[in-house]
């Protein structure tokens, strides 16, 4: 029997089926963060939005409580404990399946899950960024020695930076970066990480927008076939800023265009973390936590 997860965020929510492999189906944006209160909930929008959406996908795949898993996280976490439970009750008795919101300290378990690798003798940073937290977790080789929880996302910058999303984006990237760093300014990393790994979709997407993508000659594990110098990766998020238009980058995701509107300001924070960090070597990803699921139970 087929197995659905679904990994609901701040801002996407991506559907995966497994059975003999993990594959993702399909996935919807939504901006939840967009009127959020946490002692109110999400818009009545947005929960509109949300419910529509499950309407249709408990039908297309035929979900139900014992072949369905939900994980949700980011902003869902900040709402009061009266609102997470009419969330809970409301899944439970519309769609009988489970509201799951899961902690900070289980996300970072999945992602150290889903990226548990034989790096050699390579001291790797792991970048997982969502909606309105990044996680990061440092390997050395096959052992994790650190992880930390920032408090700080794509829709932070999309808040802040309102013509980003312009045809050509209004704002610099230098002036993001240097909002970035103030809000980072008391993170310290070490300064001899052999390279980054930047998960959650990023190798589709620096494949989809053309970023100088090279062959993986740091280590080989069959999932992670290309890296980029930190110098290519300046340049392609420079292309995507000042060269792509967003009707351009929206054509390339038909399915689910919104997540475009995260693209630009989802190369920045990133790119504060690589300075920081002193990463010469960017591995783009497309794992996330619900990869860290499936290998949890094998």
């Amino acid at each position: 029997m087929k197995n659905y997860y679904i990994d609901l965020g701040s801002s996407t929510i991506k559907i995966y089926g497994y059975e003999e492999s993990l594959k993702l189906v399909e996935e919807h944006s939504i901006y939840f963060k967009n009127d959020f209160d946490r002692e109110k909930g999400i818009s009545k929008e947005n929960l509109e939005e949300l419910c529509k959406y499950f309407e249709e996908i408990k039908e297309k795949y035929d979900l139900k409580y014992d072949n369905t898993n939900i994980f949700v996280t980011g902003i869902f976490r900040e709402l009061i404990f009266e609102r997470k439970q009419e969330l809970v009750k409301l899944f439970n008795d519309k769609f009988d399946l489970h509201f799951n919101i899961i902690s900070h300290g289980i996300e970072n378990y999945y992602l150290a899950k889903a990226m548990e690798n034989d790096y050699g003798d390579k001291k790797v940073l792991i970048i997982n960024m969502g909606g309105k937290t990044t996680e990061l977790v440092t390997f050395v080789g096959k052992k994790i020695t650190d992880t930390k929880n920032l408090k700080l996302g794509v829709g932070d910058l999309l808040n802040n930076f309102s013509k980003v999303n312009e045809v050509y984006s209004g704002n610099t990237i230098e002036d993001m970066e240097n909002f970035v760093k103030t809000r980072l300014d008391s993170i310290t990393l070490d300064e001899d990480y052999d390279c980054a790994i930047f998960t959650g979709g990023e190798e589709r997407f620096e494949l989809l927008t053309g970023f100088h993508l090279v062959e993986n000659t740091l280590f080989q594990d069959g999932i992670h076939h290309y890296m980029l110098s930190l110098e290519d990766y300046v340049k392609g998020t420079e292309k995507v800023f000042y060269e792509m238009t967003m009707e351009e980058l929206y054509n390339l995701m038909p399915a689910n265009p919104k997540w475009m509107d995260g693209a630009r300001s989802g190369a920045i924070i990133p790119l504060v973390l690589f300075r920081i960090a002193n990463v010469d070597w960017v591995i783009p990803s497309d794992l996330n936590l619900i990869n860290g699921v499936i290998n949890d139970l094998k």
